[in-house]
């Protein structure tokens, strides 16, 4: 199984509009970052985790033209304001695409993409999208996926966990009836905002306190904000903790 981060950018993106903080202004690459999505590759399947509003530049960008599915963490604009774009894969696949969330996410989706059932049978113009609500662990082409309840802020959210790899962006919170689901996993993929406090993102501090409890093989950090410049802040990680950048791949066991 193998991870793409297509973006692991804040909601502002970095750089940020009108900043000249030394982050946005860095020439390093590892410091331009799309809004946060992810390609999780499995059996030959391509299974995409939020449809971020870069989504179109995440698949030139990264030489994406096929997804099977997609799962969604929740119905914020950085999370979902790309689904449009997947009329490009019915066209390429000549098939429906299935997004999986939660019944409040699918429920927002429904309500934003309204227009995806004024024309029901358009290829071209209009997504063919079927929407599924999962509140239990469920299979998409004989792939287990696991949806785990979060909060970010008092928002329940999905992370999910496939195979050894949990996702788990936008986060504040996990709560003790979802802590099971977090351990023995070999790749953790956590939100972590910036060094201060945040009301609905993990900061620094709360985000190595979850590893330490999750004990993943390996973590990667994402929905990073412009606090973080990436070569100073990976100095201070702890060992097989790291900050993930747009287009890194990573390997996980299924």
């Amino acid at each position: 199984m193998e991870v793409l981060f297509l973006g692991t950018g804040t909601s502002h993106g970095v750089p940020m509009i009108g900043c000249s903080c030394s982050t946005c202004l860095s020439e390093d690459p590892r410091d331009k970052r799309f809004r946060t999505s992810a390609l999780v590759t499995v059996g030959g399947r391509r299974i995409l985790i939020d449809a971020s509003i870069d989504l179109r530049h995440q698949c030139l960008e990264f030489d994406i033209d096929e997804v099977d599915t997609i799962l969604f963490t929740h119905h914020h604009v950085d999370h979902i304001f790309g689904l449009d774009e997947s009329r490009a894969f019915n066209r390429k696949t000549r098939k429906r695409l299935s997004c999986y969330g939660n019944e409040l996410t699918i429920q927002k989706l429904k309500e934003v993409y309204s227009y995806f059932s004024d024309y029901p049978e358009m290829p071209g113009g209009i997504p063919m999208i079927d929407f599924n609500i999962v509140d239990r662990r469920f299979d998409v082409f004989g792939i287990a996926v696991q949806p785990i309840e979060i909060f970010h802020g008092t928002l329940p959210i999905n992370a999910y966990r496939i195979g050894n790899l949990i996702y788990a962006t936008d986060c504040s919170r996990i709560p003790e009836t979802s802590r099971e689901h977090f351990r023995n996993c070999d790749v953790l993929v956590l939100d972590c905002l910036r060094f201060r406090d945040h009301p609905t993102h993990f900061n620094l501090e709360q985000a190595l306190e979850a590893v330490a409890w999750i004990r993943p093989m390996q973590t990667y950090f994402i929905h990073i904000s412009h606090d973080f410049m990436h070569a100073k802040v990976s100095e201070i990680l702890p060992k097989n903790v790291y900050l993930a950048y747009d287009g890194l791949k990573v390997e996980c066991s299924e």
